[in-house]
């Protein structure tokens, strides 16, 4: 086949936001696309967020592309999971892949993924996934000047900072990508490792296992003297999941989504069924289009097929300032509120239920009675037509119900076949011109097809087989003709057809089908090929990929330089800053437990400064995970100060933060905390231009530690490493404030959840208010320090926050002399265990997170 291919136009969706759902199999991508859908994200089988969803082979995948792009529907592939450096060869693989099969952009959560993916396909778009959690106007400037065409921001931040951030995106040449619809995270995403802290299903890897839908008590007591829980006592509350959120659904304030000039609407759901994202795309397109027509008003219709179709309750969430976020009375589907039930009668067993509006069930619906209790749910399908009295309806159900039990309605008759009415919409066809010439009986085919962009795609075929001459019925025009322009079951229509016939020719009625389906699939592969890099660009890339496997795949060479670690302490309070610098830290990373724009602060940072410098240690200021502009407009000013001062540097969790300090003072030391999730040595490259000291990531064993630091080395990096080796690892960062529930105020209390296993899960709030979870088990890496020290790690981190001054200093003594020792310490262990927070464990380093 020859084709000629024209200039790919700039997609053009007119004034509305790109509608981008989600596509977890290939029956969900077909639905999606007859929705209405303008792109679809989804994932090959391996290195997506997803890893639990049908997702796609790569002959799927492939298959996947080419048929959302014969219908002008683009494609993103999630490569969205940290990548450790024996994966990178692979990952590389797959990003060439990729790029060769004309995916119209990769989303990326690994820094040093998208460095790869620059460098090897520079052409291949960039999408900044939400698991980077950028949420400032700082992060979305470093994504633009680090190769990313598009950032999805972290699903708390606010219209009003998005809108100012959008603003600035234009000036950087970025798109901003919000979610609009589905499940939301308890946790910023990205920084969640409760998934992987209790069973080793890291949500930075897709396999989270979802414990924020689980059931857990409120705890609270007094605290000993190593900050441990004493006197615990159950915080009476109403409701039991916690951390479970409702679903988001912002559809009843769409055009004030649109009218913030947001460049991708993004609707969660790769686990969700075809049924499921018919039915919510095609809400949306609707409305996006009423809106752009100017005659949209919210359907209460459509809000409730909504809710049929998938519902925890739905809230605005934080990006439309609702308070309303937490479901915390129910973890699953719940669909729509009927009513509540005032009675039953045993012998007709029959609840009276009073309506909660005038909505009455008919035969074919799904209902559950929820019950507080748990696994106290039960469902029926209604057979008959309820009877109603008034306001109250009679519903039959075989098990008593008590009095305040909830009835949901969970499925709606005829929903899920109007879904699949949707499903099987004829979608317009593409004209296609067909001319057939003779050459010596072999029928030849031009053929021209319209792209959806408005492109004309010119190609060309040879029949492999001339036609005979006939005998006595020759084949007419017309009869020729009746049979090439059938072109049921594809997405073309013959527009126009010449035939530039001789005559006296004859062919079975059979292989004149067979030229028109060879013809047709031409036409879709033309097509298709309209949407992928040229054979010259795909041969660069492939190149490349050669060029670099070598280095990728070579085994790391460990450094015979000796190393000296030192001691670290995180410290929120000052008696902890004074406790870890008299226990020998080399440095302490203070994090206040007040608001930077607080009368004190500035007076406790430097307190804190006088205390570390007469005990020898540097002083570094560390920023919260989250630092939106709020936090930023006090902090940063407070730097060139504070530098002057001899502030020893600031450790931050978020490339935007980072880019914010480093504007404000270049010279100043800039610490990664363990929020940056560097899991290779290609994302410390891409890091290394900002930072002195990156602390590596908690999920990584210790091979993969040893292995990335040697890698490293042997760039002749000056790196400095830190690894937590002791504490509570923090396991969530939120924006819920949890104690609320409860009116409780921290104080010097002990706050916890307790799960139905009886872990109890500290609690801990930053200056700014927000929540974090930390393990219930606290990690302890003292009997393995020669490994650690082997591995050439420069600082040995214990993170004392909430913990107090006295566990800051012994445990900062303890560390300081097994690393005298050489590491052999088999007796500090049980002193370390004496100190711990319920017990101890070595964490990732030892088994590294689950795989399967």
């Amino acid at each position: 086949m020859i084709s000629e291919i024209s200039q790919k136009k700039p997609r053009q969706i007119g004034s509305l936001p790109e509608l981008l759902a989600p596509a977890g199999s290939f029956d969900a991508l077909v639905a999606a696309v007859a929705a209405g859908a303008d792109a679809v994200y989804l994932s090959g089988t391996r290195f997506g967020a997803r890893r639990y969803a049908a997702n796609f082979t790569e002959e799927d995948l492939a298959r996947a592309i080419e048929y959302a792009h014969l219908r002008d529907v683009s494609v993103y592939v999630t490569v969205n999971t940290l990548i450790r450096d024996a994966e990178l060869a692979d990952v590389a693989a797959y990003l060439v892949w990729l790029y060769e099969m004309g995916a119209d952009a990769v989303l990326v959560q690994d820094a040093g993924v998208a460095k790869l993916a620059r460098e090897l396909a520079p052409d291949l778009a960039l999408h900044a996934s939400t698991q980077m959690t950028i949420h400032n106007r700082e992060g979305v400037a470093y994504a633009a000047g680090h190769g990313f065409s598009r950032v999805v921001l972290a699903r708390e931040m606010p219209l009003a900072e998005i809108e100012e951030i959008r603003e600035a995106a234009e000036a950087y040449g970025i798109g901003l990508e919000v979610f609009i619809h589905g499940a939301l995270c308890y946790c910023y995403s990205g920084q969640c490792l409760l998934s992987s802290v209790i069973g080793g299903r890291s949500g930075n890897r897709g396999m989270c296992a979802q414990p924020c839908r689980r059931q857990y008590d409120l705890v609270a007591g007094r605290k000993d003297e190593y900050g441990r829980p004493v006197d615990l006592r159950p915080v009476p509350l109403d409701e039991t999941y916690l951390l479970s959120t409702r679903d988001l659904a912002v559809y009843p304030h769409l055009d004030r989504i649109v009218a913030s000039g947001i460049a991708s609407l993004k609707i969660e759901g790769r686990m969700r069924s075809p049924e499921y994202v018919a039915t919510v795309v095609n809400i949306y397109r609707q409305a996006l289009d009423a809106i752009a027509a100017g005659t949209w008003s919210p359907s209460p219709d459509d809000m409730q097929d909504l809710a049929l179709a998938f519902s925890r309750g739905f809230t605005a969430g934080h990006i439309l300032g609702d308070a309303s976020i937490m479901g915390r009375d129910l973890p699953g589907n719940r669909g729509l509120l009927i009513g509540t039930v005032t009675g039953y009668d045993p012998g007709r067993r029959e609840a009276t239920v009073l309506r909660d509006g005038d909505f009455i069930p008919a035969p074919g619906d799904g209902l559950v009675f929820c019950r507080d209790r748990p696994g106290g749910d039960e469902g029926l399908v209604l057979r008959s037509p309820p009877a109603v009295r008034g306001n109250r309806i009679l519903l039959p159900s075989p098990v008593p119900v008590g009095r305040g039990t909830r009835v949901f309605l969970t499925k709606r008759a005829g929903l899920e076949e109007r879904a699949r009415s949707i499903i099987a919409r004829e979608l317009p066809p593409l004209p296609l011109d067909m001319r057939v010439s003779w050459e010596e009986r072999v029928p030849v085919f031009e053929g021209t097809v319209v792209a959806p962009d408005g492109r004309e795609i010119r190609f060309c075929m040879r029949s492999d087989a001339a036609m005979e001459p006939a005998r006595s019925r020759p084949l007419t025009g017309d009869q020729i003709a009746a049979q090439l322009t059938k072109t049921g079951g594809t997405v073309f229509t013959i527009r126009n057809l010449r035939l530039d016939y001789p005559g006296g020719l004859f062919a079975p009625i059979g292989d004149l089908n067979r030229l028109r389906r060879s013809f047709l699939d031409h036409a879709a592969s033309a097509l298709a090929a309209a949407y992928r890099p040229d054979d010259e660009a795909v041969r660069a890339a492939a190149e490349r990929l050669r060029e670099f496997l070598p280095a990728l795949t070579a085994d790391p060479v460990p450094s015979d330089e000796p190393r000296h670690p030192a001691v670290a302490v995180y410290a929120a309070t000052i008696d902890e800053v004074r406790g870890g610098a008299a226990g020998g830290a080399g440095a302490v990373f203070f994090e206040p437990q007040v608001r930077a724009d607080s009368g004190v602060f500035l007076p406790l940072l430097a307190e804190a400064a006088a205390v570390c410098r007469s005990e020898g240690a540097d002083l570094i200021w560390k920023w919260p995970p989250i630092t939106p502009r709020g936090f930023l407009d006090v902090a940063v000013p407070l730097l060139p100060s504070l530098a002057a001062a001899g502030l020893g540097g600031v450790m931050v969790s978020g490339s935007g933060a980072a880019a914010a300090a480093a504007e404000a003072v270049p010279d100043l030391p800039l610490y990664g905390a363990a929020g940056l999730n560097i899991w290779n040595h290609r994302t410390v490259g891409g890091m290394s231009p900002l930072f002195r000291y990156l602390t590596l990531s908690p999920e990584l064993s210790g091979a993969d530690l040893a292995g990335l630091v040697a890698r490293v080395r042997q760039t002749g990096s000056g790196m400095l490493f830190g690894f937590i080796v002791q504490g509570n690892l923090e396991a969530m960062v939120t924006e819920d404030r949890l104690l609320r529930v409860a009116g409780a105020e921290t104080g010097d209390a002990f706050y916890g959840i307790r799960d139905t296993k009886r872990r109890i899960f500290p609690i801990r709030i930053d200056g700014e208010g927000r929540t974090y979870l930390a393990n219930a088990v606290e990690t302890s890496l003292i009997d393995h320090l020669p490994a650690l020290i082997g591995a050439g790690l420069d600082s040995f981190v214990i993170d004392a926050r909430g913990r107090g001054g006295r566990y800051a200093r012994e445990m900062a003594g303890l560390y300081r002399t097994a690393i005298e020792s050489g590491g052999v310490a088999p007796r500090l262990k049980d002193a370390v265990k004496q100190r711990s927070c319920g017990g101890i464990t070595a964490g990732h380093f030892l088994r590294g997170t689950s795989e399967e």
